[in-house]
């Protein structure tokens, strides 16, 4: 029986990109066919936006101003639950933001 395959996808600043990327690698997240691809995942560059609240701690701008962000979309394939587990807690360990912007989708092979 085949593990179920999982799509982790994240933001993150262009400035924290590897790090963030090596830390769900580490976990195994991008590593399929039996480990014959790793580190596979796809990139979008865009633009985030927040604004910090009352009693947010934000290691970029500051509570009550809109802070707009140059960041990359990850999305990776996990190859079962226990990866991408692990490669969210990885993901939350290496982020510089005091919240993760972060999913994660159950796939399906049709």
């Amino acid at each position: 029986m085949s593990k179920r395959l999982f799509k982790l996808i994240f933001t993150v600043p262009h400035t924290s990109l590897e790090v963030c990327k090596q830390a769900v690698f580490s976990a195994g997240a991008g590593t399929f066919a039996e480990g014959k691809y790793s580190e596979v995942c796809f990139e979008t560059k865009g633009t985030g936006q927040f604004i910090p609240g009352p009693g947010a701690e934000p290691a970029i701008g500051a509570v009550g101003k809109v802070v707009k962000v140059e960041e990359t979309k990850v999305e990776v394939q996990c190859v079962g639950k226990e990866i991408v587990v692990a490669a969210v807690e990885k993901l939350k360990r290496a982020h510089p933001y005091e919240e993760v912007a972060y999913e994660v989708y159950a796939m399906e092979d049709v």
